[in-house]
């Protein structure tokens, strides 16, 4: 099977601390339609299956498990979903969006190429250090503490938190913190709760640094309103997008799968087992094949 291999912004660091970004990527296969089509688990969780189930490698690290996907940072991954959706459906995105202007809120198309979206590169990590201002360092026993050490969050964060984001976001954003920043001063790791004691100013300016160094692609669409004439940004969530896409294309796989084991005579688990453009291809061929036989026949 054709393989793409791309360059992760971050890139997964592995026991030894070597970093590897060299990533060698492969279309989404029909199982993985299907699964995606009757998940019933959460959006990170099918992130980390479907990214497990389509990556080759990360570097030298293969085969690569759920566990692997899951400690791929945010950025990275959804980068590789874009460049899974790039290689699967390709290059070019088109959605229906509304203006939010509250007056207007007219529907519109909306797109862009994924090969033209920028994509930041992280820092080295996978450690990160701050110093915090004077101002919003914690003092702790009449000392001051600037100094804070931090990682980025991870598919596994997402998945952990996933319950919060939506029922308590600022309680979801102190348990992000709480995962992710692995010092502050001499405390390793700092003790349960510690976030609750943070100034605002200094959650901002760890928010804000973790912010400057982490990768990824730059997920917005900007579009103009064919009725208001205003411009404006909306960002573009890529997981609900890609898996929209093929969660609506259900019926036509399972419509594919009986027209070549009709045909063909293949088993479900083989045809499955094939990419999408494989199988279209196949199913254009034998429509080519079945129209010369009827020709011959008329």
């Amino acid at each position: 099977m054709t393989s793409t291999v791309v360059h992760l912004p971050g890139g997964l660091h592995d026991a030894e601390g070597r970093r590897h970004r060299e990533a060698e990527l492969m279309p989404l296969r029909g199982r993985e339609e299907e699964l995606l089509a009757g998940a019933s688990r959460g959006t990170a969780e099918l992130v980390t299956a479907v990214l497990a189930g389509r990556l080759r490698r990360i570097g030298s690290i293969a085969p690569v498990t759920e566990g692997t996907a899951r400690d791929l940072t945010v950025g990275d991954r959804q980068f590789l979903l874009l460049k899974l959706r790039e290689i699967t459906f390709g290059p070019d995105v088109a959605a229906v969006v509304s203006c939010p202007w509250p007056a207007c809120g007219k529907k519109m198309d909306a797109g862009f190429r994924i090969p033209d979206v920028p994509v930041r590169s992280g820092g080295d990590g996978p450690l990160f250090d701050l110093e915090l201002s004077r101002e919003a360092a914690p003092v702790d026993g009449g000392r001051a503490h600037r100094r804070v050490r931090f990682r980025l969050p991870t598919g596994g964060d997402q998945e952990a938190l996933a319950g919060l984001v939506d029922g308590d976001p600022a309680g979801a954003l102190r348990a992000l913190l709480e995962r992710c920043v692995v010092a502050i001063g001499p405390a390793r790791p700092p003790e349960a709760g510690w976030s609750e004691t943070l100034s605002p100013r200094a959650r901002a300016e760890i928010e804000r640094a973790m912010a400057a160094v982490a990768p990824g692609p730059e997920l917005t669409m900007d579009a103009r309103c064919p009725e208001c004439g205003r411009t404006f940004t909306l960002p573009f969530e890529v997981a609900d997008f890609f898996f929209g896409e093929v969660h609506a294309s259900t019926d036509l796989l399972y419509r594919e799968v009986h027209y070549l084991a009709y045909h063909y005579h293949w088993s479900e688990a083989e045809i499955l087992g094939l990419p999408m453009d494989k199988r279209r291809r196949y199913i254009e061929l034998l429509g080519e094949h079945i129209e010369r036989l009827n020709d011959a026949v008329g």
